[in-house]
């Protein structure tokens, strides 16, 4: 028996990296999962190995920021597995420049990702959670404990020079989170932020000399950090390396337990022991 037996979870940018860790993880611990990436062939290589490992997954491909997505994200979950009990808001990239060079697109693009894909999908799943603890209040059932899990970034605790756009989409996930608690604490659903530091990606791995880009909505964007960089950030971290995705994924993980249950509103910094 898993720990998450019984479980419908719902994870954005699972195809790949970080959200493609949470997703295995939580298949392994017995959840259902929905398994979404911007790109087809990533989210259903995942479903793909989840179902190989004997866990039960689907696919929902498509951007998060597309007007449609929440709506469908959810009604996947409830069409396939009966409901919803995880959300883990976790895709995203980072577009980056100082102020002065920062254009509306880069600024909306990021703040859309980042923080009005979340709002869009827990303002979808509300009708169907709240629907339910009535339905299981009516018939004297117990109210199981629901989670949510936005992820954000020590970025948008301290800030980062070069990325105003991300560390404010962040900073606001913060705030979202803290007032989603209070409104949903009453369906019994916690509600959580878990701001990431150094992790190892494909979006941290890559050569900072422009060669490495990815594609996203028809945007070609340069990602990659100087190795310099990378080295003198490792040295602040009192661990003394980044992490991996799947001790990311771990932290996600624990605020998903039943033994977090009583754990809301709060923001769990994955950072190594770095401290802003």
């Amino acid at each position: 028996m898993g720990t998450l037996d019984g479980k419908v979870a719902i994870v954005t940018g699972s195809g790949r990296g970080i959200g493609r860790e949470i997703a295995l993880k939580f298949a392994a611990d017995g959840a259902s999962v929905v398994v979404n990436d911007l790109d087809k062939d990533p989210a259903e290589q995942t479903v793909a190995d989840i179902r190989a490992a004997g866990g039960t997954a689907v696919a929902c491909a498509g951007s998060v920021t597309d007007d449609d997505f929440a709506d469908r994200f959810v009604q996947t979950a409830v069409d396939e597995f009966g409901g919803i009990d995880i959300i883990v808001n976790n895709a995203g990239y980072t577009w980056d420049t100082v102020i002065q060079k920062m254009t509306d697109e880069q600024w909306d693009a990021i703040l859309d990702v980042h923080l009005k894909a979340p709002f869009r999908i827990l303002r979808a799943a509300q009708p169907i959670i709240s629907t339910e603890v009535k339905r299981a209040r009516a018939a004297g059932e117990t109210v199981p404990c629901r989670k949510v899990v936005n992820i954000s970034s020590i970025a948008g605790l301290g800030g980062n020079a070069g990325q105003v756009n991300y560390a404010a989409a962040k900073a606001g996930i913060t705030g979202l989170t803290k007032t989603l608690a209070k409104e949903w604490g009453r369906l019994n659903v916690t509600v959580n932020t878990v701001a990431f530091g150094l992790i190892t990606t494909r979006l941290t791995e890559a050569p900072a000399d422009g060669s490495a880009t990815i594609d996203v909505g028809g945007r070609e964007l340069a990602v990659g950090v100087n190795p310099a960089l990378l080295d003198a950030m490792s040295q602040q971290i009192p661990l003394g390396r980044a992490g991996t995705p799947a001790e990311a994924a771990g932290a996600v993980y624990l605020l998903c337990r039943p033994e977090s249950d009583y754990v809301s509103a709060q923001t769990l910094v994955c950072g190594g022991g770095y401290t802003i």
